[in-house]
């Protein structure tokens, strides 16, 4: 809808780009995911994307932020806080069913190049390492809460 001045306001430019790069890699994978093709799905000019996002790198580190934060829902809905041996299961069964149940999110939050200094996806990576070790010391009191966090990882 134009508004005064000409310019143009889409509403939720940033979300709908999310949202269309997380279709395009549900049915494509990333070869298939370019700044383009995120605005010809989302519908908009070429060039709206370039408002958010400076790369497809950015826009890869914003859909991993978005799973990151997804991951860390899901994770925390198996069990908030895992003191045993049996809720930490739970918690692990919780992080394969989301790898299972979203493929192509999952690769991108790990095996995608993205902005290693993108604020939003350091964020999402630093919470969701804080629940990890949170984890590690409720369910291991006393071990190296660091070291053993990437083994539970």
């Amino acid at each position: 809808m134009p508004q005064a001045g000409g310019t143009y306001h889409h509403g939720d430019l940033r979300a709908a780009c999310l949202r269309a790069a997380r279709e395009l890699l549900e049915e494509d994978g990333s070869a298939g995911l370019s700044l383009r093709a995120v605005a010809r799905r989302a519908g908009v000019s070429a060039t709206a994307p370039y408002r958010h996002y400076a790369d497809r790198d950015a826009l890869v580190s914003a859909v991993a932020a978005q799973g990151y934060r997804e991951l860390a829902e899901h994770l925390a809905a198996a069990h908030p806080s895992p003191t045993t041996p049996d809720e930490l299961a739970s918690v692990a069964v919780a992080y394969v069913r989301f790898a299972l149940e979203r493929p192509a999110l999952f690769r991108v939050m790990f095996a995608e190049p993205c902005d290693p200094n993108s604020e939003e996806r350091v964020a999402a990576t630093t919470a969701i390492s804080e629940y990890v070790r949170g984890i590690v010391r409720g369910a291991f009191p006393g071990a190296d809460a660091e070291a053993l966090s990437t083994t539970v990882w």
